[in-house]
Formats: structure tokens, C-alpha cells, sequence
């Protein structure tokens, strides 16, 4: 059968599985089994443990688990409370600086966090029960918090940016750089929009400014400061070659734990231990699905397919930045209905030796397949921040919420677009801290 056939059957076949209710990873093993077993026969099944436990066995997929600790320990506590408050207390003179520092704090405690649920729900729960009181539109409050949370795939350290790096063999430490300042801009065009719009609401007292005394500015920060100091001494630790991303993973994790315990007395057995249970259930899901993503990534190869539509694509005549377009349309649509974990995972192995051979950078190319998986985080049918937001408050109704969200995912196609015109947006930062890539 041309291979090209068989990928498109392939690809069906998974659509129509993973819809099915089955879980991602075992809905790419039974895919993966399945096939070999027709085309190759039984002796190509006696290799699949050795390539399923293989792809687990690397040191760097430590830090995936570490920062996943170190990200349930901050979320447990009331660290994104306090972060807000902080924020609230040193921006209220800034007009708007509700919004802003609601958008601010989901910057901050991604970057602490490293996930975009939890960043909703923790600066949800404070910030828009406190905009709505205030008189900011629904849509304001719900889209800039379930959009604000989608910088935890972002603003490093990011397991997406992680599992990314594994996949394609990539520097985790520039995926990391990358991801800052385009994470800034997204932050920078979300601010710009939600001033906008509650200008635009009619309602000029929003954009008036508070007061806070300094008393009450500088209570607030002995809470914060700490996290804060761990998120900058695990990026030194990384970039000044003090050790790998998995060392300093372990001890960013460590140390949140320990700041979690003293700050805010989680010292309670049965709290440490949801701490660690929902960490390692988490781990494991995402393990999990990157061995059967090698599984996956194996059958696809040894049948031909990935190197069938690579060479099939390197056939075609047209523009570099229209293959670009398809690719994007693509990594929507995949991030509409799949966890971003998945799609990397299954759609590296067939886009990275497509987009390298067409001239793009992979670490720019991680930066707009990252930007495009936000979007599918606040778009429906799946769109799980919507869900959480709507889990907040639910007498914000779906359909608000979603409206709401709709202008931010314009700013994230904007993103897009800018990094497309500027990559140097995405890899200055590398390139000036790491060094040129060879």
C-alpha cells in the first residue's frame, strides 16, 4: 500500500480512537499495535516494550515531574492570593491597574506554576469575583483570567516546552529563553485590549486609580518574594551552567516545598501528601503519553509514512510561508480537541524535518506551535480554561466567557503573525545568552 494512503488512514483511524473516550496514551498504543500487526506481523510487537520503556529512559524527563511538583506545592497555598494582592496594592495607580495586575499576577504565577488551569483557578478565584464587584464587564473579567492563564505553557519553566524539547532534541535551556519574550508580548497585547475594551464599557471610573499606603504595599511581599527568588535562581542556576535543567528542577522543587511548609504552614501530612499525589498522577499521565507517542513515532517510521509525507511535502512548489499557514491551521485545529502534550508529541516527529527543510528555526517554530496551543486552551469543544473559569463563577455563563476570550485569541494570532515578520523575537534571547546555534 503507498504509504501515503496508509497515513491518511492511519490518521483517521487515531482521530476516530482517540474520540472514541479512550485516553491518549492508550489510544496511540492501540493505533501503533494495531498497525504493526497487519503490515508487520507478530515479530514487530516484540520490540514495542523495548521502544515504550526506552523513551522514558532520559535523564532530562526528571524536570517534567520536578516542576510539576514545584508547581502543585505553590498552587496548594495561598501564593496566588497573595500575588495578586501585591500586584493589586503596587499598580493601583496605573489606570486600570485591576485588569492589569489580574493579567500581571497570571504572568508571575505561570512562570511560578508552569500550568494554565491552576493559573486560572488561583488568580480567578480572588481577581474576578473583585472586577466583577467593581463594575468591569463579565467578559473582561472571565477572558482576561482563562486567557492569562495560558502563559503557563509559555513563560518558562513550561513541561510543554519541555516534552517539546525531548521530542525534537532540542535545547530545553533555549525553548526556556525563547518563550520569554514572546510570553511579555502576549502579556503586553492582553493589557492593551482589556484597557481598551473597559474604556470602550462606558464606565470611566474603572480606569480611575486607588490608594494603597506604603504599609500596606510592602506587608504583602515577605509572602511573595521567596517564590519569586526561586523562579530567578532556577533560571541562573540553568543559564550561569550551575547544572541542567533536571538538577535545577529538583531543587527549585525542594525548596517551594520548604518555602510552602514555613510561609504557609503546609506541614500537615495529609496536605503534603495531595501535593504529592496529584503530582505524581499528573506525571505519570504525561510519561505516559510520551512513550506511547515513541511507540507512535516508531510505526509511523518503520511503515514509511513520516518519511513518505516529508519528501511528499519537499515535492510541492510553494511558498515557504504558506506551508507555514497550513501548518498553523493544522496545530489549531489538533489544539481544539487534543491536550498540547499530545499534539506535540504525535505531530513532531512528522512537522520538524518539514520545517527545518523549509528554513525555519525549531526553536522560533516551538515558540508559534506553543502560542497556537494556548488558543485551543480557551476555544472550544475542549477549551479547558474555559471550564475552570466557568467552574469559578458559575452564574458567568459559557457562552460570556468564551465571547469574552474570543479578543484575546485575536492577540494571540496577532503573536503569531508578529513572530512570523520578527523571529528574531523568539531567539534573540537564546542566541544572546546561550550562544549562536551551531
Amino acid at each position: 500500500m503507498d504509504p501515503l494512503v496508509l497515513g491518511a488512514i492511519v490518521a483517521v483511524l487515531t482521530i476516530l480512537t482517540l474520540f472514541s473516550g479512550v485516553s491518549v496514551a492508550i489510544g496511540l498504543l492501540i493505533v501503533s499495535g494495531g498497525f504493526l500487526l497487519v503490515f508487520d506481523g507478530m515479530r514487530s510487537l516484540e520490540l514495542l516494550p523495548e521502544i515504550f520503556f526506552g523513551k522514558l529512559d532520559s535523564f532530562a524527563l526528571l524536570s517534567i515531574p520536578m516542576f510539576i511538583i514545584m508547581g502543585a506545592s505553590i498552587s496548594s497555598t495561598r501564593a496566588g492570593a497573595d500575588l495578586y494582592e501585591a500586584l493589586e496594592r503596587w499598580l493601583t495607580r496605573v489606570p486600570g491597574g485591576l485588569v492589569i495586575s489580574n493579567l500581571g499576577a497570571c504572568a508571575l504565577f505561570a512562570a511560578m506554576s508552569g500550568s494554565s488551569p491552576a493559573t486560572c483557578a488561583a488568580i480567578g478565584k480572588m481577581g474576578i469575583p473583585e472586577m466583577r464587584k467593581r463594575g468591569y464587564p463579565d467578559g473582561v473579567a472571565s477572558g482576561s483570567i482563562a486567557a492569562g492563564g495560558t502563559l503557563g505553557i509559555l513563560i518558562p519553566p513550561s513541561v510543554t516546552m519541555i516534552v517539546y524539547g525531548i521530542a525534537t532534541e532540542t535545547s530545553i535551556g533555549r525553548l526556556f529563553l525563547a518563550g520569554v519574550t514572546p510570553g511579555l508580548m502576549l502579556v503586553g497585547l492582553f493589557m492593551v485590549w482589556s484597557l481598551y475594551s473597559t474604556w470602550k464599557s462606558g464606565n470611566k471610573e474603572l480606569l480611575a486609580t486607588g490608594s494603597y499606603s506604603w504599609r500596606e504595599r510592602f506587608e504583602v511581599l515577605p509572602r511573595v518574594v521567596p517564590f519569586l527568588a526561586i523562579i530567578a535562581g532556577v533560571l541562573y542556576a540553568m543559564y550561569g551552567g550551575v547544572a541542567t535543567p533536571s538538577e535545577t528542577a529538583a531543587v527549585g522543587a525542594l525548596l517551594c516545598l520548604v518555602i510552602a511548609m514555613i510561609i504557609y504552614r503546609l506541614w500537615h501530612p495529609k496536605a503534603l501528601w495531595v501535593v504529592l499525589r496529584d503530582s505524581t498522577r499528573e506525571s505519570v499521565m504525561i510519561l505516559f503519553i510520551i512513550a506511547a507517542a515513541g511507540v507512535f513515532s516508531y510505526m509511523l517510521s518503520s511503515l514509511f509514512i513520516t518519511q513518505s509525507i516529508a519528501e511528499w511535502i519537499g515535492t510541492l512548489e510553494v511558498n515557504r510561508w504558506v506551508l507555514m499557514i497550513a501548518v498553523n491551521i493544522f496545530l489549531l485545529i489538533a489544539g481544539f480537541f487534543l491536550p498540547p502534550v499530545a499534539v506535540i508529541l504525535m505531530s513532531a516527529p512528522i512537522l520538524l524535518p518539514i520545517i527545518t527543510a523549509a528554513g525555519f528555526d525549531p526553536i522560533w517554530f516551538a515558540v508559534v506551535l506553543t502560542i497556537n496551543m494556548e488558543i485551543g486552551l480557551i476555544s472550544p469543544p475542549v477549551g479547558l480554561n474555559l471550564y475552570v473559569i466557568n467552574g469559578i463563577a458559575p452564574d458567568i455563563s459559557l457562552k460570556t466567557i468564551l465571547l469574552g476570550s474570543l479578543p484575546y485569541v485575536a492577540c494571540m494570532v496577532i503573536a503569531i503573525i508578529l513572530l512570523c515578520v520578527f523571529p528574531s523575537i523568539a531567539t534573540w534571547l537564546p542566541n544572546m545568552v546561550m550562544g549562536d546555534r551551531v
